[in-house]
This record gives structure tokens, sequence and C-alpha cells, in this order.
């Protein structure tokens, strides 16, 4: 048997490792890699910010917390383009999230406790009552209001 001598691997960057991630599964785009990194910081300020008593410390962030901040961020950066976005980076539903943070778990990059599961992420909400719905107008329009509209015009 050959002995191999133990070589310090250098540390992968953030995009390096996306890309190995990215060859592995090509389901999602790099972008949306990226997006949850800088979703979880957005979630982890929003919880310290709700809660002080976890602002002193160290926060993990539950799966429902994670999804919460990265629907959130996704609107605060996007607005009503957010569903659009995110479907082009391969993104569609909860569980979509839940394959890139343990995709990102498995390379180091995120951690987890002992709970945490894939199965956290799965169905915690609807994209279209998430990104769709808060953009559609409150009052529907009255029966003849576009006939009205163009009467005048």
């Amino acid at each position: 048997m050959q002995q191999v001598a133990n070589i310090a691997m250098p540390e992968l960057d953030f995009d390096e490792i996306v890309g190995l991630i990215c060859l592995e599964d090509s389901r999602f785009d790099r972008r949306a890699y990226q997006f949850t990194r800088e979703g979880l910081d957005h979630a982890v300020k929003a919880l310290k910010k709700r809660d002080s008593a976890r602002a002193g410390r160290s926060l993990h962030v539950s799966g429902p917390e994670l999804l919460d901040g990265l629907r959130a961020f996704a609107i605060d950066q996007f607005g009503p383009m957010a569903i659009t976005v995110l479907n082009s980076w391969g993104i569609r539903k909860c569980a979509d999230f839940g394959d890139i943070v343990f995709s990102l778990i498995d390379y180091s990059v995120f951690s987890k406790t002992d709970t945490d599961r894939r199965e956290d992420f799965s169905e915690v909400f609807d994209f279209e009552d998430a990104f769709v719905k808060p953009y559609l107008p409150k009052q529907p329009r009255p029966i003849g209001w576009s006939q009205a509209v163009l009467e005048s015009v």
C-alpha cells in the first residue's frame, strides 16, 4: 500500500465551491447560491432585530426562519419580479431552497444542527402566495371599467 503525503488542500472560495456544486447538480443557476448566502445574512439580521435575546449570540436559523428571510429578501431585492427572477434561476418552490442550502452544507459553507433536515424546507409557503399575491390589486375593478376608460380616450 502506497503512503500518501499529507498535503493541505487550498481553501476554496465561495465561487469555486458553487462551481463544483453546479457541476454535480445543474438545476440551479450560480446566482441562486449567492442569493441564498446573502439571504441568510438578511434573515439573521432580521431575527436579531426582532428578538433582542438572540442578538448577542451566534444565531442558528431554522429552515422556516431562513425561508421567511429569503422571501423577504427576494421581495426587497426584486419586488414584483421576485418570482420571475427566482424561477429563472431554477427556484420554483421552498424545497429548492432546501436543496441549495444542503448542497452548501455538504461543502461546509453553511453548518447545521443534528435536528436540521432537508424536509424543514418543504411546503413552508406557496410561491404564488408569497411573490405574486402581494402585488395583485386589493379590490377588483368594477365591471365595465375598462370599457369606460376606452370610451373616454
